[in-house]
């Protein structure tokens, strides 16, 4: 199992998720635009709080690691999105699904990027093989994030979305 620590970035702190974060994420996610790509509405927050506690209990299945953080703007000492990695045995190796939101006031700054980077070089310093992204093929801001990742689009399909893909380590040898 692999545990988010507290990380930090010029301008964000990514602190593990608590069910305290909740009541302002659910305001600073509370835009039904966040929802265009990948359905659904805002969560409440009960829904939030409800949601939050069963990511922090962890995956049921012990060899998966739910890997969460809210994403802190220092600047104005608030939270203003999230990201996320779950860790999964893959032929032998480890491979990371990441996904990330920030809310509507706060895009087009960089903080998405930024704190997805946050987690993709704290993902290298692990031994996950592959980092993956599912993203919706007109979502140009994910697809924009995930190349600055390092990730390049695959051409397959998991519902309705792109795969995304990038190898963090060469395979050994055979």
């Amino acid at each position: 199992m692999i545990n988010p620590p507290v990380l930090g970035t010029e301008r964000l702190e990514l602190l593990p998720l608590l069910v305290e974060h909740a009541d302002e994420m659910a305001a600073a996610l509370s835009d039904p635009a966040l929802h265009t790509f990948v359905g659904g509405s805002p969560g409440t927050p009960r829904e939030l709080r409800a949601r939050y506690q069963r990511m922090v209990a962890g995956s049921p299945d012990p060899g998966v690691s739910w890997c969460n953080w809210a994403v802190r703007l220092r600047e104005e000492s608030r939270l203003v999105g999230t990201v996320q990695a779950t860790v999964v045995p893959s032929s032998g190796r480890l491979e990371a699904e990441i996904a990330w939101v920030v809310g509507t006031p706060w895009q087009g700054r960089g903080i998405a990027t930024e704190a997805a980077l946050a987690l993709v070089a704290w993902l290298e310093q692990h031994p996950v093989h592959t980092l993956v992204a599912h993203i919706h093929p007109d979502h140009r801001a994910s697809a924009s994030i995930a190349s600055a990742c390092g990730l390049v689009p695959t051409g397959r399909w998991h519902d309705g979305e792109v795969r995304w893909q990038r190898d963090t380590v060469a395979p050994p040898p055979p």
